[in-house]
């Protein structure tokens, strides 16, 4: 695996950006700055900063500390309740990680898989600016194609967008455990990285499970898998042509058939069940996102299950 390089933002030759492509990537930002202002205003410091991160002191209980924060030895020593304070991390470094596979620029609905990923990726982005924080990313296919600074303004943020929605694609597979090797490497101070794929090609669970179980060894690590309707469901149509965007062989699908569109279904659930045994096995968070939805709904759903795994564990 290469080294992580540094590259203008793809378009034109000279690097802007189409504007029919700018346009598009406009229209992204602006619905993700919308989502930032209702959905998830206050959730994101709730989860990712709101406990701390290194102990400060002990201090009187004051109205309105939460309970399990008592330090309950120094309270039945004193005879007067106390609590324990944290010191929060000034910044919290967010890295994103997108996969460029050919199979990301499919989609059924309004949007393709990619630009999920490019949605949610510059939804993180927007929150995380709201909050101070720096947001880097890094876009991967069979090799890594480039790396971009982290940075928090709202250029920075267009300029992630674009990167997504710009990058060059191939139709070999993805390099999941090279991209997860270099970036433990470059990434110095525990950071929050999400991983996004639609993991088409990696069900073999090979090196790429031991790496990424051991970048969340050391960082936060959550695996967004990107899907589309259609890759889980056959609609009731047809005939319908398909081309491999690996082998780029087409085949026709009957959807009419009910053996057709339930052999869709299992094998579909196969493969998804494959994934999520080697996501399981590396323990890290996983968070599934649909092309062609509303983005903040499993985005504030994790948040919430993630709110109530910390209260259980700080319980």
């Amino acid at each position: 695996m290469d080294a992580l390089k540094q590259r203008k933002p793809a378009g034109e030759p000279d690097g802007r950006v189409a504007p029919e492509l700018l346009a598009r990537v406009q229209k992204l930002q602006i619905r993700t700055h919308r989502l930032v202002n209702t959905a998830l205003a206050g959730s994101y410091r709730s989860v990712f900063r709101g406990q701390g991160i290194e102990f400060e002191e002990v201090r009187p209980y004051q109205p309105g500390d939460e309970v399990r924060a008592i330090d309950w030895n120094v309270t039945a020593r004193a005879g007067e309740p106390f609590v324990k304070a944290y010191r929060e991390e000034r910044e919290l470094s967010i890295h994103l990680l997108v996969d460029t596979a050919l199979s990301m620029d499919f989609g059924t609905g309004d949007w393709t898989k990619r630009e999920a990923a490019a949605q949610l990726a510059g939804l993180m982005a927007h929150v995380a600016m709201r909050n101070q924080d720096r947001v880097g990313l890094t876009l991967f296919g069979p090799e890594t194609l480039s790396h971009l600074k982290s940075g928090k303004s709202s250029r920075h943020i267009l300029r992630l967008i674009a990167d997504v929605m710009t990058a060059p694609v191939s139709s070999e597979p993805s390099d999941l455990h090279g991209v997860l090797e270099a970036t433990g490497n470059v990434l110095h101070r525990r950071s929050l990285v999400m991983f996004f794929s639609d993991f088409a090609g990696a069900e073999d669970g090979g090196r790429w499970v031991e790496q990424l179980s051991r970048l969340g060894r050391r960082h936060d690590v959550i695996a967004v898998r990107v899907f589309d309707g259609l890759e889980k469901e056959l609609p009731p149509v047809g005939p319908l042509w398909l081309r491999s965007s690996r082998t780029g062989k087409a085949r026709e699908i009957d959807g009419r058939s009910e053996a057709v569109r339930a052999a869709w279904a299992a094998d579909a659930k196969a493969r998804e069940e494959r994934v999520n045994k080697h996501l399981a096995r590396a323990r890290v968070d996983v968070m599934d996102i649909h092309a062609g939805e509303d983005l903040s709904v499993p985005l504030v759903a994790y948040f919430r299950r993630r709110a109530l795994r910390m209260g259980r564990r700080q319980a």
